[in-house]
C-alpha cells in the first residue's frame, strides 16, 4: 500500500517498529518513523502534517490475546490521529458474521474503536484477499500443491467473494478522492462468488494440475482444521485457527452501495490467480 502511494507521487510517512526492515520503502522516498501502536507515547508526532492515515495492523500472529492488542492499538492510533489533526482514517477489515469468529469480531471492534476515537473513518470490508504473499492465497496454493487427496470440512461449501490485492489497493488509495466514503462502511469483493471448494479447483487448474479429490468430513472442528492446515501449509497455526473460524459462514458483499462510489471493476478470481502466480514466479 505504501509503495503504491509513493509511486503515485504522494508524500508517504510509514510508522514501523523496525526501521531496518523498511529499506525498500525508504528507497521509494517514504519517510520512516519508528513507532508501535501498542505504545501511545511512541506515536507522538506521527500524525503531524498528515491528511489521511491508514490503519492496516493485524496482531493474530502473536497468538492468544490478539483481540485486546488490536483494540488497544486502534484506540491509541485513533486518539493520536485526532489530536494531531489527521482528517481521515482508512481501515481494511473483514466481511462475514463477526458473531462466529474471534478474528472477524476483532476486525469489526477495531473499526468501531477507530470511528469512536479518531477522525472520520472509511471502513473497507473484504473477504479473502488474493496476492502472492497473502496468507489466504498461500494456504490454498499449498493445499493444492501438496495434497492429491484432501479432507473436506463442511466450510468448503460456504461462499466467499475473493478480491485481488491490486483491486484492494486501488480502493484504499482512492478513498481520499471519494469524499462520500468518509464515515461509512464500504464492502468490496471481486467479480466472482465461489465456494471454497471451487476456489481450490480453480487454483489446481491455474497451476496445471487436476482438481483434487475431496473426502467429506463434515464434523471436523475449526481447531482440527487449523491443525490440518498447519501440517500441510506454511501458515502459522496462530493465524490459521482464527481464519478458519471465519470460514464457517458466507463472506460475500451484501451491500454494494459503498463500492459503487469508486467505479472500480474488480478482476475475476482466475485473473487474480494468474497475477499472483506470475508474481510468485518472478520472485523465485
Amino acid at each position: 500500500m505504501a509503495a503504491s502511494l509513493a509511486r503515485s507521487g504522494a508524500s508517504v510517512r510509514c510508522l514501523v517498529r523496525d526501521p531496518a526492515r523498511a529499506g525498500g520503502l525508504e528507497r521509494l522516498g517514504c519517510e520512516i518513523r519508528r513507532g508501535d501502536v501498542g505504545d501511545i507515547d511512541s506515536l507522538a508526532g506521527s500524525g503531524e502534517r498528515i491528511d489521511v492515515a491508514y490503519f492496516l495492523v493485524h496482531a493474530m500472529a502473536g497468538g492468544a490475546g490478539f483481540e485486546q492488542r488490536e483494540l488497544q492499538g486502534a484506540r491509541n492510533f485513533a486518539r493520536v490521529a485526532r489530536a494531531e489533526g489527521v482528517e481521515r482514517v482508512v481501515y481494511l477489515g473483514g466481511l462475514g458474521d463477526e458473531r462466529v469468529s474471534k478474528h472477524l469480531r476483532s476486525r469489526h471492534e477495531t473499526a468501531l474503536a477507530l470511528a469512536a476515537d479518531g477522525p472520520p473513518l472509511t471502513y473497507f470490508r473484504a473477504a479473502m484477499v488474493v496476492g502472492s504473499r497473502s496468507e489466504s492465497y498461500r494456504t490454498i496454493r499449498y493445499l493444492v500443491k501438496r495434497l492429491p487427496v484432501m479432507i473436506a470440512p463442511a466450510w468448503l461449501r460456504n461462499r466467499t467473494q475473493p478480491i485481488g490485492i491490486d483491486d484492494v489497493v486501488s480502493y484504499l488509495a482512492r478513498a481520499t478522492d471519494v469524499p462520500e466514503s468518509a464515515a461509512r462502511e464500504v464492502q468490496i469483493g471481486g467479480a466472482d462468488v465461489l465456494s471454497y471448494a471451487e476456489m481450490l479447483d480453480r487454483m489446481a487448474l491455474a497451476t496445471g494440475v487436476r482438481p483434487r479429490l475431496k473426502l467429506p468430513v463434515p464434523l471436523i472442528t475449526p481447531w482440527l482444521s487449523a491443525l490440518w492446515l498447519g501440517l500441510v501449509t506454511p501458515v502459522d497455526t496462530n493465524v490459521a485457527r482464527p481464519l478458519v473460524e471465519g470460514l464457517s459462514s458466507d463472506t460475500i458483499v451484501t451491500d454494494s452501495s459503498g463500492a459503487e462510489l469508486f467505479a472500480i471493476a474488480p478482476a475475476t478470481f482466475d485473473e487474480t490467480l494468474a497475477r499472483a502466480l506470475a508474481e510468485e514466479n518472478r520472485v523465485r
